[in-house]
């Protein structure tokens, strides 16, 4: 490992958050592609995935501490994504995830991420998150989230 505090190390990795969208850089690997050496289609929603949650990271919010959060938790999760494929990543690539906040409506979070290899961009995702309690039902997000959320939302 290297010379720096775990926490330095851990921040590093969960990206960094420029003005109104958090930034997530993630190289693409041999597992990610299919025969034809570009990433498969499938693997675009695990980097999506990534940069929402260190994105929630970033601003703070523990998704394992929301679990346990009073009686009944509170869990984030994928309601619906329209994604937009523009064109394909391959093998050693560098990704950069962006991912910003649109606004925060009762239960839901709406979001829009977008995959970037240097300047080309690959992915276009619009994303409504839904907040739950730990039966499934939708649960109004808090109010410190809401106040998260719209301190990074974009004008």
């Amino acid at each position: 490992m290297s010379n720096l505090p775990a926490g330095s190390v851990a921040n590093c990795l969960a990206g960094t958050i420029e003005g109104d969208h958090h930034r997530l850089f993630q190289r693409v690997y041999y597992e990610d592609t299919d025969f034809s050496g570009a990433v498969y289609h499938a693997r675009y929603l695990h980097f999506l995935e990534r940069g929402r949650t260190d994105y929630l990271r970033c601003l703070g919010v523990s998704q394992g501490a929301l679990a346990q959060r009073d009686d009944d938790g509170l869990a984030f999760v994928v309601r619906h994504m329209e994604l937009d494929f523009c064109t394909p990543a391959r093998m050693d690539d560098v990704l950069e995830i962006r991912t910003s906040t649109k606004r925060t409506q009762g239960a839901r979070i709406f979001m829009e991420q977008q995959i970037y290899c240097n300047t080309r961009l690959l992915i276009s995702a619009k994303v409504t998150v839904a907040v739950i309690n730990e039966l499934g039902r939708a649960r109004r997000l808090p109010d410190e989230f809401i106040s998260l959320f719209e301190t990074k939302v974009d004008p």
